[in-house]
């Protein structure tokens, strides 16, 4: 654990000097405030393409605020997503987390950064430690197919991240610093400056989380009952670190200008290989990412505006050896993959008649992959239009509708459309949606060329030129209830998929393995002898992910919010005429949270309990495993006694139960739970002024 910056971090939140004290007013919105106003109708974004009440949007959408997440004692991206979303699961490796969402990976869902996407992929998992949770104004969730307005991997759904930009004229220093066990640190600095029309947000976040085991034995190699020692982690440990700096200007009330660059930097921290014990690796996983955009959005009238961003997001990864080997010495670096992704969107929003808004829009992606390990240096290009049109037909009637048009330079054109309805009679809301999705394959998928050995064992895969692009049909039924002091949803849908691509493993035969030897004549002979199949990327015939979701949230009395979410999922794919559960996925799900907060003159207590509740994992290669619950507790205190600071110290408990898998390891085990047991949790906030 790195004690020192903790150090400093609580030394600098109580000898930091007086900067400005023009910014309490702003302070009333902010996630330190004594007060609390629990919002059930927020403003969101990402389910119509424009700025409305979440009770009007015509499609629904789930929002967790930074309010939410801070309660809840959270600091990471993955841990605010599983911890608030049933429908959301998560599954950590030193190749990234592996996400799901509605029973679906990483590959089929869309993440956005302010409508951006996020790219730079680990084995296909987006890289969630380049979101900087201390810029997290909300995160928007949009379940199910939504290429009609964001065009290809928009399957499973879309989280688009709005990050925080204080407009009020203020200088503002914060410092947030999160310690609990297993070395696990998370720690931010933001400088904030606005004034006459121009903003500077700079960030600085560290985070860091040793390795741990929940069981040190692992099964030998061919028995399922004699054990021995493994150096191997349940849970990879990493360094991450974080900055980002972001300009606006906004010269007048029509024109708005910003642009910002984020630089990240990654390495596991994972137990060197020995001689006397398995389990160790010779290298660590090193990653960095540079991302960069600039923007602006002219209104022409209050309902009438264009919008153009660019976005630019570099990423590559590699290994850094710390344990001399034949090859490689100690420091060295060999790159594996290089990602560089080019975007351009154009989009006006108009309001053309008092009760409709209609959206245009035209986007460019241009998509490269290095990849020396794959065999790979190729590119693409995306050209895409948009429409769509939200028109109120009656008082309580909306209907929705839009379409898309993507030219992809492998796969020609794609149609995306999409329609909603929506009955609105008082309190309630009546939705009924369809929309289409499309993913074209990636690089990787397509043109991969893939030998490499892993811990003794070779592996191959093979891309195929001839895969279609998949395709998918998103039916939903909603039915909600929503005022200012209770919401209560109900969501239904099912999501049909076409041409999934997936990575078939074929058996070697003698004819096979010739193959193979003349495509990687750098395979030894030893190696040869231990490779028992090779992968081959592939279409199979479709997939079917049939859903429920309930959720209900209220204000039971002033200072107490309840909320809850359930999801029922059953994911299939069905592969030469045989049915199967789709991999990873998990039938039943809850979350639960109560809060209360109360304010006693210039001291604020605020509790949260929260839980997460799943039934089993399925794993179609290896064994399930099993369902779990976790509770949570989080207590912060807020003291705004001091002219120049505000101060909020917290402390909880994560896992209060004590909920551990500590199963010993196999070759045909998988996980689901990755908590290293009950462990105390500490943080301090402090907001200069």
């Amino acid at each position: 654990m790195n004690r020192l910056a903790i150090v400093f971090t609580l030394l600098g939140a109580l000898s930091w000097p007086e900067v400005d004290a023009q910014i309490h007013k702003s302070q009333k919105s902010d996630s330190t405030s004594l007060d609390r106003l629990y919002n059930l109708n927020p403003i969101v974004v990402t389910g119509s393409g424009h700025h409305q009440r979440l009770k009007s949007t015509a499609t629904p959408v789930r929002m967790l605020s930074g309010q939410e997440i801070q309660e809840q004692g959270i600091s990471t991206f993955d841990g605010a997503l599983t911890r608030l979303l049933p429908q959301v699961s998560m599954a950590p490796s030193s190749m990234g987390s592996f996400l799901r969402l509605n029973g679906l990976g990483n590959k089929y869902i869309l993440i956005l950064i302010n409508g951006q996407k996020l790219s730079g992929d680990i084995s296909s998992n987006i890289d969630l430690n380049r979101v900087n949770m201390a810029r997290v104004k909300r995160i928007e969730v949009l379940d199910g197919a939504a290429s009609s307005l964001y065009g290809s991997d928009a399957i499973a759904g879309v989280i688009n991240i709005i990050t925080d930009q204080p407009t009020d004229d203020i200088v503002s220093v914060s410092s947030d610093t999160r310690v609990s066990g297993k070395g696990q640190l998370t720690e931010s600095v933001n400088l904030d400056v606005y004034t006459h029309g121009f903003g500077s947000y700079t960030s600085y976040s560290h985070d860091h989380a040793d390795s741990y085991q929940t069981n040190n034995q692992v099964y030998k190699k061919g028995s399922d009952t004699e054990t021995e020692q493994t150096l191997a982690p349940l849970f990879t440990g990493y360094r991450s670190h974080l900055l980002s700096q972001r300009f606006t200007y906004s010269p007048d009330k029509k024109l708005a200008m910003n642009a910002g660059i984020d630089f990240s930097w990654k390495t596991t921290d994972r137990p060197d290989s020995r001689e006397d014990i398995t389990g160790g690796t010779d290298y660590e996983m090193r990653y960095r990412g540079l991302r960069w955009n600039v923007g602006g959005i002219y209104k022409f009238t209050r309902r009438n505006s264009l919008q153009a961003d660019f976005t630019a997001d570099n990423f590559r990864y590699g290994k850094e050896y710390d344990v001399e080997t034949k090859t490689n010495k100690v420091g060295d670096y060999v790159q594996s993959k290089k990602q560089r992704t080019l975007e351009g969107q154009l989009k006006g929003i108009l309001g053309l008649t008092e009760h409709s808004t209609t959206i245009l829009g035209a986007d460019w992606r241009r998509d490269q992959l290095e990849a020396s390990s794959g065999n790979i240096d190729q590119h693409t290009y995306i050209l895409a239009a948009y429409a769509q049109h939200e028109m109120r037909l009656m008082e309580s009637l909306t209907a929705t509708v839009g379409a898309r048009y993507d030219y992809h330079e492998q796969f020609n054109g794609r149609f995306t459309p999409k329609a909603t309805l929506m009955y609105s009679p008082g309190a309630f809301n009546f939705r009924a949606t369809y929309s289409s999705g499309f993913r074209a394959p990636g690089l990787d998928e397509l043109y991969y060329h893939y030998f490499s050995i892993n811990r003794g064992k070779p592996q191959i895969i093979f891309g195929n030129k001839d895969l279609d692009p998949e395709k998918s049909h998103y039916w939903a039924l909603n039915a909600e209830y929503r005022t200012n002091t209770l919401a209560v949803s109900l969501t239904g849908y099912v999501n049909n998929i076409r041409d999934m691509v997936v990575r078939q493993d074929i058996d070697i035969d003698d004819a096979s393995m010739q193959m193979l030897r003349q495509e990687f004549p750098e395979m030894k002979d030893d190696e040869a002898a231990k490779l028992e199949r090779y992968s081959l990327y592939r279409n199979s015939d479709r997939g079917r992910v049939e859903g429920l979701q309930a959720s209900l949230s209220a204000n039971l009395f002033p200072g107490f919010n309840l909320t809850a979410n359930y999801a029922w999922t059953y994911a299939r794919t069905k592969t030469a005429g045989k049915w199967e559960i789709l991999d990873r996925s998990i039938r039943n799900s809850a979350t639960f949270a109560a809060n209360y907060h109360h304010a006693w003159g210039k001291y604020a207590l605020n509790v949260n309990l929260n839980g997460r509740f799943q039934s089993k994992t399925y794993y179609n290669s290896y064994e399930d495993a099993p369902g779990f619950g976790v509770w949570n507790l989080q207590t912060t205190h807020t003291f705004d006694h001091l002219k120049w600071a505000r101060i909020q110290p917290s402390i909880g408990i994560d896992n209060l139960f004590d909920k551990v898998d500590d199963r010993i390891d196999s070759t045909k085990r998988k996980y689901a739970l990755y908590s290293p047991g009950r462990m105390l949790v500490v943080g301090l906030k402090v907001v200069f002024r």
